[in-house]
C-alpha cells in the first residue's frame, strides 16, 4: 500500500505544484498582454491612441493588484534610497558633461513645449522604471529563475518598444539593462526614476529635434515633422 502511494505521489501532482504551474501560466499573460497593449499603444493612430494608453495603464494597475503579486513584486514603497543616492548624482554629472558639449558644438537648444511637459515628464519617468523593474524584471526573474537572463531580457523588451527611434532604442537597451542591475542591487525605483529623468531631458536638450523627433516613438516617430526654429 505504501508503495503504492508512493507511486502516485510521482505521478500525480501535488497541490503545491498545480498552484505554481498555475501561477506560471498567469505571469506569462500578464507578460503577454502587458506588451502587446503596450506595443498597440506606441503604435496606433493618435486619434485612439489615449484610448489605448489609459487600457494599458488600467490592465497593468488591475494585474498587479492580486494579493500574491502585490506582496511579491512590491510597489512605490521606498526601500534603498540611502544607498542609491548616487545614481542621481552620476546622472547630474553625465548630463553636465553632455551640455556643456552640446554647448561647444552648437547644439543645446530648449525643448518646445518644456515648461509644460516638464512635470509629466518626470513622472512618466517614474511610472516607467516602475513598468520595468517591478512588472516586467520581477515576473521575469521568478520565471526564468535567472537574475541575469531577466535583466537582458527586461531591458531588450524595452529598447524594442523605442523602435523605430534609432537614438532612443540604443539608449534605452544600455538604460534597461543597467537601470534593472541596479534595481536587483537597491530595491528603488525613485533614485532609477529621477536619474531617468534626468538622461531623458539631456537627450532632448543636446541632441537636435530632427535627430531624436522630438523625442518620440512608434507611429509618433513616423509621423513627426520637424520644423526648423
Amino acid at each position: 500500500m505504501t508503495r503504492q502511494r508512493l507511486l502516485l505521489a510521482r505521478v500525480m501532482p501535488t497541490t503545491e505544484q498545480k498552484a505554481s504551474g498555475s501561477l506560471t501560466t498567469r505571469t506569462l499573460l500578464e507578460l503577454f498582454v502587458t506588451y502587446a497593449l503596450i506595443l498597440i499603444t506606441l503604435w496606433t493612430s493618435r486619434r485612439t491612441q489615449r484610448v489605448w494608453f489609459y487600457t494599458t495603464g488600467g490592465w497593468i494597475l488591475f494585474s498587479s493588484l492580486f494579493p500574491r503579486q502585490s506582496r511579491e513584486l512590491g510597489g512605490f514603497k521606498p526601500s534603498g534610497l540611502e544607498r542609491s543616492w548616487w545614481i542621481i548624482a552620476a546622472a547630474l554629472a553625465a548630463a553636465g558633461v553632455a551640455v556643456t558639449i552640446a554647448r561647444d558644438v552648437g547644439t543645446l537648444h530648449l525643448p518646445s513645449r518644456l515648461p509644460v511637459r516638464l512635470p509629466g515628464y518626470i513622472v512618466w519617468s517614474l511610472v516607467q522604471q516602475y513598468i520595468l523593474q517591478h512588472y516586467f524584471l520581477q515576473r521575469l526573474r521568478r520565471l526564468t529563475g535567472h537574475t541575469y537572463l531577466a535583466v537582458v531580457t527586461t531591458g531588450v523588451l524595452f529598447a524594442l518598444a523605442h523602435l523605430p527611434n534609432p537614438l532612443l532604442t540604443i539608449a534605452a537597451l544600455f538604460w534597461g539593462i543597467t537601470s534593472c542591475a541596479l534595481f536587483v542591487r537597491y530595491r528603488d525605483i525613485y533614485s532609477l526614476g529621477v536619474a531617468h529623468a534626468v538622461l531623458g531631458l539631456c537627450v532632448a536638450f543636446t541632441v537636435p529635434d530632427a535627430v531624436h523627433h522630438g523625442m518620440r516613438v512608434g507611429s509618433g516617430y513616423k509621423t513627426y515633422h520637424y520644423v526648423k526654429r
